[in-house]
């Protein structure tokens, strides 16, 4: 016979009343009455442990617009969805080593569109430092140049000098980073220098080539006493000398 649920006292079959307390058993009988229970377990739930892996996921994954961060947070997803599953219900985390997984693939998926967009800007970017750089060698050799002349001004001998540091006190020379013959991308260097003796000038050459060809620079420039800068479209500051185009 079932057992009121108020009292513990027996209720006769076929009935919905205690004898004894007259309450409603709620159809105890039918197996209902565990209801009450149930909720009383719910309410008093224990918070899952959450494992390390699945927060690490989620962290990672906010990031997943860096590759590496991609990466790491669909393993330690997929990892941390692993144990939560042989846990049997033991371990929580599920929603944050999913939304960590999902974000990591977010980013892996990415990897061709960042791939096309750096095809594409890269080279761009090259071509217009080496466009920058190209014309700051210019503009330096005409600064060169100019020191040049007031140096041979100044000079008792009149003469042009092969050291870049003698133009230091020239006052189109106060550019310690040219003085030291290297600038934006362009090596620069003074040479062949003679002074004027029967009946002919004092000359100076000037060479400007690119520290790393086809990438700081491409075309070589030069320059001579005569103050007209030429260039070769290989980079060779040999060839510019004895050849070189007229700008």
């Amino acid at each position: 016979m079932p057992a009121c649920p108020q009292c513990g006292g027996r209720l006769p079959e076929n009935t919905t009343r205690c004898p004894i307390c007259s309450p409603e058993t709620g159809g105890l009988a039918s197996g209902t009455g565990a209801a009450p229970a149930l909720a009383r377990d719910s309410a008093h739930a224990v918070k899952l442990p959450v494992r390390g892996k699945a927060t690490a996921s989620f962290v990672f994954g906010l990031f997943f617009w860096i590759l590496p961060c991609a990466f790491v947070a669909v393993v330690l997803g997929h990892l941390s969805l692993a144990e939560i599953k042989k846990s049997a219900g033991q371990l929580g985390g599920h929603g944050r080593a999913l939304a960590g997984t999902i974000l990591g693939y977010m980013g892996i998926a990415s990897i061709p569109f960042i791939l096309i967009i750096a095809a594409i800007a890269i080279p761009n970017l090259l071509r217009v430092r080496i466009a920058a750089n190209e014309s700051s060698a210019i503009r330096n050799l005409r600064i060169i140049d100019t020191a040049e002349i007031t140096y041979q001004t100044a000079s008792d001998k009149g003469e042009f000098t092969c050291e870049l540091s003698a133009l230091r006190a020239a006052e189109d020379l106060e550019d310690d980073v040219l003085v030291s013959g290297r600038k934006n991308g362009y090596h620069f260097v003074l040479q062949n220098c003679q002074a004027a003796a029967a009946g002919t000038p004092a000359r100076y050459q000037v060479v400007a080539y690119p520290v790393a060809p086809n990438q700081s620079g491409v075309r070589a420039f030069c320059s001579d006493e005569s103050g007209v800068i030429k260039a070769d479209p290989n980079g060779s500051p040999q060839a510019c000398i004895s050849s070189g185009t007229p700008l």
